[in-house]
């Protein structure tokens, strides 16, 4: 079974089900500045509706826990070949060979890797579990105007886990903040902004089928739902444009998300430039994916605050990177 071109577990797509109390995390990062303002534990949840090719956390997308090496760890002890039900790892030369075709993500290796060089990229967690972890640096939530932001792959994949983080996050006098591509029901979306304090609104080009072809989705429902999301004047949006390479850094086109993002009013509070880097290329090999972006190479300093002061020029205001 695929899903956007990953291999999917059986009863992946079963878990889209998934009930509100627990969800698949794969990371929580404490101290980040990045995703919202202040310091904030940003909760990274599996599974993407979006494939876009220069993902920088590849192992984002599948929801399900999977594998994921770190080669130079591995000490060939032979222990995941002999375990392995598929036959999918050998050792060849003194190299361990992993045949992603014939992984099932059952997870067996990684639970007896002697160096925890096979590792699991995920795991079950409770709505207490993932808040208790959150709760610890309230202190420094209170001090800089931080919070919780909840990302992903996309939140709204397990959205009934992302909306219990958020109420219980809510109750707790947390600040929220939600890191999304926008691509849902309406509904959903709705339901989930009654706990959301500020949306970190993915936008990655205003040309549909270009959008389709690059993420596998059509950009109609993300604007859709960006039109409806600044009409609730409780909840600030700040939008994300990366930058990428030959997709969408013409001037052109950041014309047309000027244009658009005009139209959208004082809810929106700031365009963030993402530029396009290589920092997560080697999760590519190591989940076993292919990177096409292997040979792009990332716009010059230069050019994105030249890509800056296009936006600005047009009175919006305009943040690299954040």
């Amino acid at each position: 079974m695929q899903r956007n071109g990953i291999k999917m577990k059986e009863g992946e797509k079963d878990l889209l089900s998934l009930n509100d109390d627990r969800g698949v995390v794969f990371n929580i990062q404490r101290f980040s500045i990045h995703d919202g303002p202040g310091i904030r534990s940003t909760v990274f949840l599996k599974g993407c509706a979006l494939n876009c090719p220069w993902c920088q956390n590849p192992e984002s997308i599948r929801l399900l826990p999977e594998i994921i090496t770190r080669d130079i760890k591995c000490i060939k002890s032979g222990k995941c070949a002999d375990i392995c039900p598929q036959g999918a790892i050998s050792l060849a030369e003194g190299l361990r060979v992993i045949d992603w075709e014939k992984c099932d993500y059952c997870l067996k290796c990684a639970e007896v890797c002697p160096s925890k060089s096979i590792e699991v990229a995920g795991e079950h967690k409770s709505v207490d579990e993932v808040i208790e972890e959150v709760e610890k640096d309230s202190s420094y939530y209170r001090r800089t105007g931080g919070g919780m932001t909840i990302s992903g792959g996309d939140p709204l994949v397990q959205w009934r886990f992302t909306l219990a983080l958020l109420q219980k996050a809510r109750q707790k006098g947390i600040h929220t903040a939600l890191d999304t591509t926008g691509y849902a029901r309406w509904e959903v979306l709705d339901d989930i902004l009654n706990y959301t304090n500020l949306v970190l609104y993915d936008i990655k080009h205003m040309d549909s089928a270009k959008h389709k072809e690059a993420t596998g989705v059509p950009n109609e429902p993300i604007l859709d739902n960006l039109l409806k999301t600044v009409k609730k004047p409780e909840v600030k949006v700040w939008i994300r444009y990366p930058i990428i390479p030959g997709f969408n850094d013409q001037e052109e086109e950041l014309e047309k998300l000027c244009e658009f993002v005009i139209t959208l009013g004082p809810t929106v509070e700031k365009i963030s430039l993402l530029p396009f880097h290589k920092f997560g290329e080697l999760k590519y090999t190591a989940t076993g994916k292919v990177y096409a972006y292997r040979d792009c190479t990332p716009l010059s300093d230069e050019r994105v605050e030249e890509l800056k002061g296009l936006i600005s020029s047009h009175g919006l205001h305009t943040e690299i990177g954040k």
